[in-house]
């Protein structure tokens, strides 16, 4: 069984690679090259994986995965700059598909064991744009 919990925050980032020249990146990332950056109104949907406990009826108590959602994602990311404010993106480009990784790495820990696991992060930057990560499982052809 899947249960999935929805969070939102707001960033900017700029996507551009220190090794490629001005032009280079603007091919590569278009707009998003923009030294300046841009922003988006994030979308995330982080789902878990488990049997209901007999007792509770629950895979996981809703209001501590919405706490943990809380903790490492929205507070460190909303409202802020994340090539200036938000490690690694300091040094990895903030793309949609390594946002959504790094945001694997922050909550997974809280979520192994008892009986769940952590399933999926789908990362919507925009309404019409999502990554889905699975914690690095090898893609099937």
């Amino acid at each position: 069984m899947l249960i999935t919990r929805k969070v939102e925050f707001s960033a900017s980032h700029v996507c551009r690679n220190p090794r490629l020249s001005d032009e280079e990146n603007q091919r590569v990332f278009g707009l998003a090259a923009n030294p300046n950056g841009h922003g988006h109104n994030y979308l995330l949907e982080v789902s878990l994986e488990g049997e209901p406990d007999p007792v509770t009826g629950m895979v996981f108590d809703l209001k501590e995965m919405k706490d943990v959602l809380n903790r490492e994602v929205v507070e460190p990311f909303d409202h802020r700059f994340l090539n200036h404010e938000v490690p690694p993106f300091d040094r990895v480009i903030p793309t949609p598909e390594n946002i959504a990784r790094d945001i694997w790495r922050r909550i997974e820990p809280h979520f192994a064991g008892r009986g769940h696991r952590l399933h999926s992060v789908r990362l919507y930057e925009t309404p019409d744009l999502y990554v889905d990560y699975f914690g690095g499982q090898p893609c099937s052809a």
